[in-house]
């Protein structure tokens, strides 16, 4: 009986032992496939992993067409005298018509433990081949210049909740963003583009919807520089001067109009006249036109683009 127990705990304490081995092998995370090793150790190093190209895809084949997407890359790191440090990144989102700059920044302080949220505002700069092609304020968006390399310049404001980090500065980060400009879907012209003061003019636009996709419906708008007195009207009956103030306010904006246009298609453009009175102090007139491309019952559907700026001088 002796040696049976003896037996018992010797193959009791093997089992315990291969139970151990079993478990401490189940916990420790497989080891990832060589090609998958191989393309992290060339992120890491900055170049394409062999049998791939730089963008990602097999070697000799075309780059599967790009959806919209957010880039981000290393910026900078602020610090302050009191152990304050943000560490920022710039990200610029392409395969949309516009180029969105954000900044997001990750906040610390020495010598305390407090999970800190950063908060950053600020302005950017985007420079290609060392021309700028766009700038806004942070976040903010402009209209996607296309594919290429990006240098892009930002001063940002970092402050953190809750408060202890407060930082500002200037960042930079290199962003190559390819997926290809879209084509536009619509777009206004104006038959002149410089305008003298104290005359009244006669300002034609011409406001097109270039693709099949959407409907006829948009919204147009201009407006001058309120300060200089300039007055903008018009007799046609898709347009109105905005009403202003609370009921039963009458008041409209005099250098302002705004038009609805329900019948653009391919083809067949809309045409929008409309009277300049220019005072001594002459104002420009900027235009922008608003339009819808219905996705079923999505709330977000529609775009806008920059009508021409016509000038004063």
């Amino acid at each position: 009986m002796a040696a049976r127990r003896r037996t018992l705990r010797t193959l009791t304490g093997a089992a315990a032992v291969c139970a151990a081995l079993v478990s401490t092998a189940w916990s420790r995370p497989v080891p990832p496939p060589a090609d998958v090793r191989a393309e992290a150790a060339a992120a890491t190093a900055g170049t394409p992993a062999a049998g791939a190209s730089a963008a990602g895809a097999p070697a000799g084949e075309a780059p599967a067409a790009e959806g919209p997407a957010t880039l981000c890359a290393p910026a900078g790191v602020l610090r302050g005298e009191r152990g304050e440090r943000a560490v920022v990144q710039l990200c610029a989102g392409s395969g949309t018509p516009v180029m969105a700059v954000s900044a997001p920044a990750s906040c610390r302080r020495t010598g305390t433990s407090v999970r800190y949220a950063c908060l950053t505002s600020g302005s950017w700069t985007a420079r290609r081949d060392g021309a700028v092609v766009a700038s806004g304020t942070l976040p903010g968006s402009q209209p996607y210049p296309g594919p290429g390399t990006y240098e892009v310049t930002a001063s940002v404001h970092v402050r953190s909740t809750p408060s202890g980090v407060d930082l500002r500065g200037t960042v930079r980060a290199t962003l190559t963003l390819t997926a290809p400009k879209q084509q536009p879907t619509h777009r206004v012209e104006v038959g002149r583009h410089t305008l003298r003061p104290g005359t009244t003019t006669t300002l034609t636009y011409r406001v097109y919807r270039d693709s099949e996709q959407g409907d006829g419906s948009a919204r147009f708008g201009l407006i001058g520089e309120e300060s200089t007195g300039v007055r903008i009207s018009t007799a046609d009956a898709r347009c109105v001067n905005p009403l202003i103030g609370r009921a039963p306010s009458r008041d409209r904006l005099g250098f302002s109009v705004d038009c609805a246009l329900t019948d653009l298609q391919p083809g067949r453009p809309a045409t929008v006249r409309v009277r300049v009175r220019q005072t001594s102090a002459c104002s420009t007139v900027v235009s922008k036109l608003g339009y819808w491309m219905p996705r079923g019952q999505a709330l977000y559907t529609g775009g806008m683009v920059e009508g021409p700026t016509v000038g004063c001088s």
